[in-house]
């Protein structure tokens, strides 16, 4: 199973940010871009990867276990940003460095789990985002092919929508559960399921 753990913001967050997002859906640049879908938003702490079955019960004892000592927190969905030509997102306020020390702690529980090469970023390259949209697949995988006018041109595009979704400040919310995430890419597109989820300590 291609599994990752994450933070999974409430309906209503959800809700203001797509509200705040169509209008931006019609700028220049944005038909160039693979949106993703608002059901699919969340803010990923850790990917796995291919994890087999039989292995389930330990990764989930070290989850719960994380969960139990790591404190729920509160947040907002603010801001937007961009990595490179590629990817437009919407960033996070509030209670980060909670969600950063989650987000080691879920790193350090997984670490067995994954194909992650030692020393390579772990939490300390963690930075809380929902990703919004992706360049489509004529960016995608031939890197090296695309000329640096068009890369640059793709990156003022990207600042244009960042920029038209930065004044963006949802609604405070609880991030009270850590979820672990199926993510099933058949048809094309990626689809999520929660498998299980813990409660994180209450320490109010």
């Amino acid at each position: 199973m291609r599994l990752f753990v994450a933070v999974l913001p409430p309906v209503e967050a959800l809700q203001g940010l797509s509200a705040a997002v169509a209008p931006v859906r019609g700028l220049p640049g944005a038909d160039r871009l693979r949106w993703t879908a608002v059901e699919g938003w969340h803010l990923t702490l850790a990917f796995l990867g291919e994890v087999p079955a039989e292995r389930l019960p330990e990764l989930e004892a070290g989850l719960a276990a994380v969960a139990a000592v790591q404190p729920a927190h509160r947040l907002r969905i603010a801001g937007s940003g961009r990595f490179g030509d590629r990817v437009l997102w919407a960033g996070v306020e509030g209670q980060t460095r909670a969600i950063r020390r989650l987000a080691e702690a879920v790193t350090e529980a997984t670490a067995g789990f994954t194909a992650r090469p030692a020393g390579g970023g772990g939490a300390l390259a963690f930075h809380p985002h929902l990703t919004l949209a992706r360049a489509g697949s004529s960016r995608g995988g031939h890197r090296r092919a695309v000329p640096r006018a068009a890369r640059r041109a793709a990156e003022a595009e990207l600042d244009g929508l960042t920029a038209a979704l930065a004044p963006y400040r949802g609604p405070e919310w609880r991030a009270a559960e850590l979820h672990l995430m199926r993510s099933d890419l058949s048809g094309g597109f990626a689809h999520y399921a929660s498998l299980r989820s813990w409660a994180l300590a209450d320490r109010s």
